[in-house]
């Protein structure tokens, strides 16, 4: 009875508290926390009262806290406000300042303009002559003997380019100095200490013969001078011999003349000494015949020695053969000398069968005569033929580097048509020496062959009188 009525007491109350916390939103986790471990109602109770006064004191502070924010946020757009202000003054204040500087800036410049006179139309002259004359000896190997020389062409450059600067006597003359000082250089062979930077990189201190402004050397060895470091550095590969020979003799000399090899072009860059230069060797060339043209190499050597041995054979052939022309006994060592033994030993036979006899040992010396003849004249005939195709591969080669690279470079598409001709070349310079061989090794071949026919037809011919 007594449970009975706690239920029907507690049925209202947790009814209205549930009702609360779904409506309000009261219950905060720690309340709920706290409803957990509660052991009665009146603790509930008061967990959710203590719960409930915690976060009215937290939302009065943070309230607080709000009001306080937005006080400080009117306070600076007050004074923000009254920053454009002042700004907008100053702006105004300084365009107004700024129109009337343009307006003393276009009169002082028309009263320059004036002054100036004929004055504007020199400077001009001058400034054009003093950036032609900086170019110039930028890039003049004169400048490895005088370094800095621009320093002073730059300074006169910008002075004449300012508006508030103009060039004093001492420029101008200082100007005509180094134009003059350039040209008589020019004409100069001297020698100078200055750094060179070896092939392996090293730096070495020595004397550099500078001839005029073509060409710098040192040491039997000629030099190439970088303008935009103004390094100079010993070339790579060098020119040959007799060139760099007549470098040292330069440089010992001490009077008289002496020849020497110079790069007219080495003003412009020494375009003409660098192709010399990187003009690839036969080697080289060989070289870049690749596989076809390694063929191609073999078998010329091939074709070579098997000439070589024909001719050594045909000729002891033919040594022997005169030998037996003069001689009335027939010897079986060379190939007459088995004709005449044939025609011997069927002396008492008639003349048909004896000229079958005959006929037939020429027919059997014949092939050990012309042995290699014909493979002599199969690789004079294919060498061409194999020249021809590496040139076509090459060709393929290079069209196909022009697709993925382009034709922007002429010297490239030029390297690769040129390194495909060489093939061509390599079966030419086959195939010619190996027909000249063939025909000399043929008429040798050929020489024999006749003797034999004629004595054979001397043998019947003695028969059939008889």
């Amino acid at each position: 009875m007594r449970i009975k009525l706690l239920k029907d007491a507690l049925n209202p109350m947790v009814i209205g508290l549930m009702l609360i916390w779904l409506g309000a939103g009261l219950l905060t986790s720690s309340a709920v926390h706290a409803a957990d471990d509660a052991a009665t109602l009146d603790e509930l109770l008061r967990m959710i009262k203590n719960a409930t006064l915690n976060e009215s004191k937290e939302h009065a502070a943070r309230e607080s806290e709000f009001k306080k924010a937005k006080a400080e946020q009117v306070q600076q757009l007050k004074d923000i406000r009254a920053r454009k202000v002042v700004e907008e003054h100053r702006s105004e204040a300084l365009e107004k300042n700024y129109a009337e500087n343009e307006l003393k800036v276009a009169a002082l410049q028309e009263q320059l303009q004036k002054r100036l006179g004929t004055l504007g139309e020199m400077f001009g002259h001058l400034t054009s002559a003093a950036g032609d004359t900086r170019t110039t000896v930028s890039h003049s190997l004169v400048s490895t003997q005088f370094p800095g020389r621009t320093v002073f062409l730059d300074d006169l450059i910008a002075k004449m380019n300012s508006n508030t600067q103009l060039p004093s006597m001492e420029d101008i003359e200082r100007l005509w100095y180094e134009i003059n000082h350039e040209i008589i250089e020019g004409g100069r062979i001297v020698v100078f200490p200055a750094t060179v930077v070896k092939v392996g990189g090293e730096q070495v201190q020595q004397d550099v013969v500078r001839i005029g402004v073509f060409n710098l050397l040192s040491n039997g060895a000629y030099l190439e001078f970088k303008p935009g470091t103004g390094v100079i550095t010993e070339l790579a590969r060098q020119p040959k011999r007799e060139y760099t020979r007549a470098v040292t003799e330069l440089q010992e000399a001490s009077s008289g003349f002496t020849r020497v090899g110079i790069d007219p072009t080495g003003p412009s860059g020494g375009s003409l000494l660098a192709a010399l230069i990187n003009t690839p060797s036969p080697v080289e060339r060989w070289h870049q015949g690749g596989l076809v043209g390694y063929f191609i190499t073999f078998v010329g050597v091939c074709a070579l020695l098997l000439a070589l041995w024909r001719l050594k054979v045909l000729v002891a052939v033919s040594r022997r053969v005169n030998d037996q022309l003069s001689s009335d006994t027939a010897n079986t060592d060379n190939p007459l000398g088995r004709i005449l033994k044939v025609g011997e030993d069927n002396a008492g036979i008639d003349v048909e069968s004896l000229e079958l006899k005959l006929h037939e040992q020429v027919l059997k010396e014949r092939p050990a005569i012309e042995t290699g003849l014909n493979l002599l004249k199969i690789i004079a005939m294919i060498a061409p033929l194999l020249g021809l195709l590496g040139t076509v591969i090459g060709m393929i080669i290079t069209f196909q580097a022009i697709t993925i690279f382009g034709a922007g470079d002429p010297k490239a598409m030029a390297g690769g048509i040129s390194a495909a001709l060489v093939t061509t070349v390599l079966g030419l310079c086959v195939a010619i020496p190996t027909v000249l061989l063939h025909t000399f090794v043929n008429s040798k071949a050929q020489r024999v062959l006749h003797i034999l026919e004629e004595q054979s037809a001397g043998i019947i011919a003695e028969k059939a009188e008889g």
